[in-house]
């Protein structure tokens, strides 16, 4: 393997392999910014926010989205709850909260999941998440069209 030939003030020009190994780094680095930059660029008091403590008269939950309705011919029901994971164990640790959901689509249940990011998806629309409960119901509704849910398995252990 010859050296690198110099121009004729003495310098030396870059191998092929040295500008592609920086050009492959800086697409690298370009990338990682670019993934990272959402969850660095969240205002932090948005985040820190406790979750809403229940309102007097509801006991222990506090609903936070709730809807029944007609759609397409069919029932959709849903609620989301906010309930207390624990008593703190000292008056300045915050409680955390876990939301709990549940979607009936003509009484049978819907599994849907929440994201990290506060957006729901379901079993029967799994690749595309929705910013709330009742167009979550509604995008299953439209792909399960005239079919119905499948009843829920039996647990055997």
């Amino acid at each position: 393997m010859s050296p690198t030939p110099a121009k004729p003030g003495g310098t030396r020009i870059p191998s092929r392999r040295t500008v592609l190994r920086g050009a492959f780094t800086a697409a690298v680095v370009t990338g990682t910014a670019g993934a990272l930059f959402p969850l660095l660029d969240r205002d932090p008091a948005a985040t820190a926010r406790p979750a809403p403590a229940p309102g007097p008269g509801s006991g222990s939950r506090a609903t936070s989205e709730e809807f029944a309705e007609m759609y397409r011919g069919r029932e959709i029901r849903g609620t989301a709850t906010v309930v207390p994971a624990g008593a703190p164990a000292d008056d300045r640790v915050a409680v955390a909260a876990e939301p709990v959901t549940e979607i009936r689509i003509d009484g049978r249940p819907l599994h849907v999941m929440r994201r990290a990011d506060g957006t729901y998806l379901s079993d029967v629309r799994h690749y595309e998440s929705y910013p709330t409960l009742l167009e979550t119901a509604r995008a299953a509704v439209d792909e399960l069209g005239s079919a119905r849910l499948a009843p829920p398995a039996a647990h055997h252990m």
